[in-house]
């Protein structure tokens, strides 16, 4: 599959894209407040700011206190496993919304739903739905670990039929992420779906590190969606590694063959 002309092509031109749709995370089990400055301060960073920062719900309400108020504060729920506890999703959002954040990362009960409890996943998301009015809600599907064509396009109907704001990918802490297998199909549910084609959004999230790896993102969104869809209301990234290499490639400065840190 080939990209659009219009989609976005020089590095340059796909970090600036990247850089205002990314979702700079921290969701390490050990993260304090101490880390929570540090990100806030790296979101709002020489290049521009990015479209939010993510962190556990412990941590939202610190991460609202220090992000300029331009940059969204999201938080996850019911993570990383997606059990199928709906007291535990909806204290999680609770707290999500008390912390005054303005976006909720929930994971979809993704091994239910690989045995047929369709209707048990539907009711946690839909319990999670009320309990984030007013709230963006994005539900990550797990479909690294979903794995097949058919399960993610199921995943992908449960969510947009409980009222989800986004479809993600992943929630990082699995062997598969983001792959552009999974995009497609979650771009092609969200497009099929009437009520919300030109109103749900996609984040891709797990193992995007560099710009090039951005850069497949942006071109299924374009192919499958336009162009026009390429901001933060439709698009997302969720990395912590990705900014180095986006505030590289903005600044001009050569790639050289070192690690990049160590991110979600």
């Amino acid at each position: 599959m080939s990209p659009t002309p219009e989609a976005p092509r020089s590095p340059a031109q796909v970090a600036r894209i990247a850089l205002a749709c990314l979702d700079l995370t921290s969701l390490n089990d050990a993260d304090t407040e101490t880390d929570i400055v540090r990100l806030c301060e790296r979101a709002n960073g020489p290049h521009g700011s990015t479209a939010a920062v993510c962190v556990w719900p412990r941590l939202a309400r610190f991460a609202r206190e220090h992000a300029p108020a331009a940059i969204a504060v999201a938080a996850v729920a019911n993570f990383p496993d997606g059990s199928l506890d709906v007291q535990r999703a909806v204290r999680d959002t609770g707290a999500i919304v008390q912390a005054g954040a303005q976006e909720v990362d929930v994971v979809l009960p993704y091994r239910a739903l690989m045995t047929g409890e369709d209707s048990r996943c539907a009711a946690l998301l839909a319990a999670v739905r009320r309990a984030s009015e007013g709230l963006l809600l994005k539900v990550i599907l797990e479909t690294g670990e979903l794995a097949q064509p058919a399960l993610i396009e199921r995943a992908s109907k449960l969510a947009l039929e409980a009222g989800a704001d986004f479809l993600k990918t992943s929630t990082g802490k699995t062997p598969v992420s983001a792959t552009p297998q999974a995009a497609e199909v979650m771009l092609r549910a969200v497009r099929q779906h009437a009520p919300d084609a030109q109103r749900v959004g996609f984040k891709a999230s797990g193992g995007i590190r560099s710009v090039a790896d951005a850069a497949i993102y942006l071109d299924l969104v374009a192919i499958e969606w336009g162009p026009q869809a390429l901001v933060p209301s439709r698009f997302r990234i969720g990395a912590s590694a990705l900014l180095t290499d986006i505030e590289r490639v903005l600044a001009g400065t050569p790639q050289v063959n070192a690690p990049l840190p160590k991110g979600y």
